[in-house]
């Protein structure tokens, strides 16, 4: 027996929107971090994670809708949040 047949057939949009899930409600825990941070750098990594998991929701959504128009924003996202870390960083 496969595993298809043990488990039946599993929808992967239903997976990668339990996936999108599990992002976002760890995307919560980031923004806890970066609002109760100890310290600064500690609150500009947490944006920055938050930052990297909102591309992977992005490329998750394009997948979902079948939209590779999403990846190019991913993309342009993830230059953006390298830049503007780079920036907080540095000042």
């Amino acid at each position: 027996m496969t595993g298809a047949e043990l488990f039946g057939i599993i929808d992967m949009q239903n997976v990668f929107l339990v996936m999108a899930v599990l992002i976002v409600m760890a995307s919560l825990v980031s923004l806890y971090r970066g609002i109760e941070g100890p310290g600064i750098f500690n609150r500009i990594v947490a944006v920055n994670v938050i930052g990297t998991k909102t591309i992977v929701l992005l490329v998750l959504i394009g997948f979902i809708y079948g939209r590779p128009d999403f990846f190019d924003i991913a993309l342009v996202y993830a230059i953006l949040n390298f830049i503007m870390t780079i920036a907080a960083t540095r000042y």
